[in-house]
């Protein structure tokens, strides 16, 4: 296993975004004999990291890399079998599976600062696009494209 830590991180690829607790867990007091349970709200949620399966796992990261930026700060299996790449404050986790078939759903969505700028770089490496960039009416300018497994990534930017 080998890990490369970014600048910053103390204790792993792990810790720079988690998130700090909405508050100490409660305990769990009887009232009149019953369990009183805590509420969602006093759970905090971290990042998340959609998890893509690819039949080639170092393609995948050439792809991810190359083309958007990212960087892998994790890899795992030897072979490798398990991939974290990570760009600005965006992961995605990269799963080995040889047989994979691709979905016709999105895996994943992506908010960026610039649609446009990156759906230019898309299609200037001849990434496949699937649906072309557009202005949607509830607020944010989208496109969809295929890694080279065929998995569908919805970019979005906010313009509202």
């Amino acid at each position: 296993m080998r890990v490369d830590k970014p600048s910053g991180v103390l204790h792993g690829w792990w810790t720079d975004t988690a998130p700090e607790p909405a508050r100490a867990p409660p305990s769990l007091p009887e009232e009149e004999g019953k369990m009183v349970f805590p509420s969602i709200s006093d759970v905090a949620f971290g990042r998340t990291a959609p998890c893509i399966c690819v039949r080639d796992i170092q393609a995948a990261h050439n792809f991810y890399s190359r083309i958007l930026g990212f960087r892998k700060v994790f890899e795992n299996g030897d072979p490798v079998g398990f991939m974290v790449l990570k760009k600005d404050q965006a992961e995605i986790h990269l799963s080995r599976k040889p047989d994979h078939h691709a979905s016709t759903a999105n895996v994943m969505h992506m908010f960026v600062s610039d649609a446009a700028a990156l759906y230019s770089i898309c299609e200037a490496e001849g990434v496949r696009i699937i649906k072309r960039l557009m202005d949607k009416e509830y607020g944010q300018r989208a496109f969809v494209f295929a890694d080279p497994d065929g998995n569908r990534v919805d970019i979005g930017e906010r313009i509202r």
